[in-house]
């Protein structure tokens, strides 16, 4: 039981609706459509920022290397400052690195570093503790410098944090400040790509990678929500279009098929393709309608044509002096008369006349099971709640006869019960007889279907009675269902459950 309520909780998580259902199938396709746009996005960028970073990496090496032909390489002198590290010549500024120089750069200037800090030359290896190799970048500037015709010493590649470098982290510091007025509070990476030379003094270049990745999948958020909201506006107020003539056409069939008679036609209405929908609706209904008035006028003619004739017949064979032909004649026009009127209610229960009227269930059940009672029949009738619903009586009495009579016929007696199963009225008529084989169970309730070998045939009926009583349950949107009741490894008889809803309770009634 608890899996099939969380199943069905599950399942109401799914709209019902072709309204509901689309717009969350956009939504989730658009969603999706987003995301692997953000990942492409992300994905583009970072490689652009790679190759960037590879590219910039090789071009301060390369170009050091090009811009002083006379330096230790090349055997000319170069600028030290006071901590061993060489600047990038006389233009090198004289402020501290961490200083602002003049005027603030432009937003795309911010993470660039100050000329002093992107190339300096160290007397020993610049790999420090805590530092990440980054072996992705080593290979691929090693491929671009020797794609230049460089063939590069020993190189290396880590990645620092900016804090632990103590040339810059005063820079960092200080534009931590600078942006702090727009709320950023991140802190970019720091790539450290040095190249040894010749006389073992290692050229170091310092990168700084702006955190831009993160900002790039941020906004695309305030994106996607104006998609959402435009797309999904725009087909809301489509479906709308399309759902309002649907549901519109639904409830006319439906009421078309609980009355069979409705006044009017149902004006065409939304897109082109609706409209001749619901104009093929009407010409189909029309045609429906005619069917029935002749069939209702055929069946006119055929209790008039037969009936009358019958009942003359009937005054005649008076005259005949055996009485035993007399019986046996007068047993036939009988049985005859009585497979006459299951035809003729059989048909007209599609289309009956007499309108739905509320009706307490228990009270029509005690009367049928009383009257069965009074002719001395074993029928019991077990205590059930009260309910009411609207239906047509002498349609529902007639189905319920039609069950205990056959409960009787071939069960000895009937047992008969009324419950009430969330909104369905849900009544059983169960005997105690020989049952029906499995196979035969659906094919019992066609026309004219009666179970030779299981069933006397001597006392059968016209095989009417399940047909037509599971006619009238549809007529009222309910269901009739056969089972034998099993004990054991043996059939001790039939179990027939007839099925009302109960869509048009009094609120007073429990």
């Amino acid at each position: 039981m608890p899996d099939s309520v969380s199943r069905r909780r599950r399942l109401t998580l799914w709209p019902r609706s072709l309204q509901g259902q689309m717009l969350l199938a956009i939504a989730l396709a658009l969603l999706v459509a987003q995301s692997l746009s953000a990942v492409l996005i992300w994905r583009e960028q970072s490689e652009r920022h790679f190759f960037v970073l590879v590219n910039n990496a090789a071009f301060r090496l390369m170009g050091d290397q090009m811009r002083q032909p006379g330096g230790p390489e090349f055997g000319g002198p170069h600028r030290h400052g006071p901590d061993g590290r060489e600047g990038r010549g006389p233009d090198a500024p004289s402020a501290s690195p961490g200083a602002p120089h003049g005027p603030p750069p432009p937003p795309d200037d911010l993470f660039r570093l100050p000329r002093p800090l992107r190339l300096q030359t160290e007397a020993t290896s610049p790999q420090r503790p805590g530092d990440k190799s980054r072996p992705d970048v080593l290979k691929a500037l090693r491929e671009l410098l020797e794609t230049q015709g460089v063939t590069p010493g020993p190189l290396l590649v880590v990645q620092r944090d900016p804090h632990a470098d103590p040339l810059v982290e005063p820079w960092l510091r200080d534009l931590r400040k600078r942006l702090a007025p727009i709320g950023w509070d991140g802190d970019p990476q720091l790539i450290v790509a040095a190249m040894r030379r010749a006389d073992g003094s290692w050229l170091t270049a310092r990168l700084i990678v702006p955190p831009t990745e993160r900002q790039q999948l941020l906004g695309l958020l305030p994106q996607t929500v104006l998609l959402y909201l435009l797309l999904v506006g725009a087909v809301a107020l489509i479906l709308r279009r399309l759902a309002r003539p649907l549901r519109a056409l639904t409830r006319r069939v439906e009421d078309f098929a609980r009355d069979r008679r409705l006044d009017g036609q149902l004006e065409p209405e939304g897109p082109e393709d609706i409209q001749r929908l619901v104009m093929a609706h009407n010409l189909m209904e029309n045609r429906i309608a005619a069917l029935l008035d002749e069939k209702d006028v055929m069946l006119g003619a055929i209790g008039h044509d037969l009936k009358t004739p019958l009942a003359a017949l009937r005054v005649r064979i008076e005259a005949v002096e055996d009485d035993v032909e007399r019986g046996r004649m007068a047993a036939t026009i009988e049985d005859i008369n009585r497979s006459l009127d299951d035809i003729l209610s059989l048909a007209r229960v599609g289309r009956p006349s007499d309108p739905l009227e509320p009706t307490e269930l228990s009270a029509l059940v005690a009367d049928v099971v009383g009257e069965y009672e009074d002719m001395g029949e074993p029928v019991t009738l077990e205590e059930g709640a009260r309910m009411v619903a609207s239906i047509r009586a002498t349609w529902l009495r007639r189905a319920l006869r039609n069950l205990i009579s056959n409960a009787l016929r071939y069960g000895e007696q009937a047992r008969v019960t009324l419950v009430r199963q969330g909104r369905e009225a849900v009544l059983t008529v169960a005997d105690d007889g020989p049952g029906i084989p499995e196979r035969d169970i659906e094919r019992m309730m066609e026309p004219f279907t009666r179970m030779e070998a299981s069933r006397n045939s001597t006392t059968g009926g016209t095989g009417l009675g399940l047909t037509l009583a599971r006619a009238i349950a549809d007529q009222h949107g309910g269901s009739l269902h056969l089972a034998n009741r099993v004990e054991g490894a043996r059939i001790r008889g039939l179990i027939a459950t007839l099925r009302v809803p109960l869509v048009n309770v009094d609120k007073g009634q429990p």
